[in-house]
């Protein structure tokens, strides 16, 4: 149910920044991250993510809501689309659209959401803020799947323990434009006892000039987390396939992925993660290489004392495997294909919400 509130509380803001440094035994030329979508560039300073956000929160006494923001810097910049990707029209501004959406409640008591516009991707169980994860770098599962989504949805909170979410959307990429075939997608959100919570997202849409329902693309992202105290534990595993309509031999190509996060609050300040995960993409449709990356990342996190908003320094160490006949990340002298890298991150994030 959603509470009524005065319209001078419906309005809420928020800025967000993301500054970190990852200091790497590889050196590629360009300091790109190979495979890698946030948090990509190593061995220099970086901007990850400068954004600012305003939401008109819907309620029963205000049933019009909305969202707008804007956002700059490299995990923006990784949000646009390859330049020989076939992308919506001004598809070169629409990535900095951090959100741009109006919503409406349904219902005596509020219980069903209508959005339209850009809105948060109900797939993955990371969040594009880095502040708001136990590591400070995200999985790969979570770059492969989109943080952005652009359509309509109708999200159904049936009870305190079961919602539902449906959407129409233009595809698996929201600024790619391959056609003018909406997909479809589902997520499922279940609160199994007061710790165990299972999420399962489904998706099924065209996104291939071929629109023949044969070529659709299906993916699947299950997830299960279990909260007690100072610990939360959590595992993701995703799946997708996709018949390929202009290879030869019109091959299926599949990909599939999974992650693991332990997190222990010391106290309120202080806090450990540890992620175990790995990416599988024998024929490279996702990461554009075929391979499958397997890493390990252990991060210390800290909650500064400030006198407003929240800032949260962390410091990150993971070691990253890729195998296959294209796998590897790039190093010296010639961005030669090297089979492992290790990376230690230093990383300010500040949160302000009013």
């Amino acid at each position: 149910m959603v509470a009524s509130a005065s319209a001078a509380d419906n309005w809420d803001y928020r800025l967000y920044l993301d500054v970190g440094y990852g200091a790497s035994n590889r050196e590629p030329s360009d300091g790109t991250w190979r495979s890698k979508g946030t948090t990509a560039v190593l061995n220099e300073p970086e901007l990850f993510l400068a954004m600012g956000n305003l939401t008109k929160i819907a309620t029963t006494d205000s049933r019009w809501g909305g969202e707008f923001g804007l956002q700059f810097g490299n995990d923006a910049d990784a949000q646009e689309p390859l330049p020989d990707a076939e992308s919506l029209a001004n598809s070169d501004v629409l990535y900095h659209l951090y959100r741009a959406n109006v919503s409406y409640l349904v219902g005596n008591d509020g219980q069903v959401q209508l959005t339209g516009g850009i809105f948060n991707s109900h797939i993955g169980y990371e969040s594009y803020l880095a502040i708001e994860n136990p590591n400070y770098t995200r999985a790969y599962l979570l770059d492969y799947v989109p943080y952005f989504m652009l359509g309509a949805g109708a999200d159904w909170k049936v009870s305190e323990k079961t919602d539902l979410a449906f959407y129409l959307t233009n595809g698996f990429n929201y600024l790619d434009n391959p056609n003018d075939i909406p997909s479809l997608s589902f997520r499922g959100d279940w609160q199994l006892t007061p710790q165990f919570t299972f999420s399962q997202s489904l998706y099924y849409g065209s996104d291939q000039e071929e629109t023949d329902i044969e070529y659709w693309r299906f993916f699947s992202d299950s997830i299960i987390e279990w909260t007690d105290g100072p610990w939360l534990v959590a595992a993701a595993f995703n799946i997708g396939k996709e018949k390929q309509a202009n290879l030869p031999g019109q091959p299926r190509y599949d990909w599939s992925a999974a992650a693991l996060w332990l997190r222990y609050a010391l106290n309120e300040r202080n806090s450990l993660a540890f992620r175990p995960e790995y990416y599988r993409d024998p024929d490279g449709l996702q990461t554009g290489a075929r391979q499958t990356i397997r890493a390990v990342t252990g991060t210390y996190k800290y909650n500064f004392p400030v006198s407003s908003g929240q800032l949260v320094g962390a410091i990150e160490l993971r070691y990253d495997k890729s195998t296959g006949e294209e796998g590897g990340f790039f190093d010296k002298p010639a961005d030669q294909l090297v089979p492992t890298q290790a990376i230690l991150f230093f990383s300010i994030n500040y949160n302000f919400a009013g």
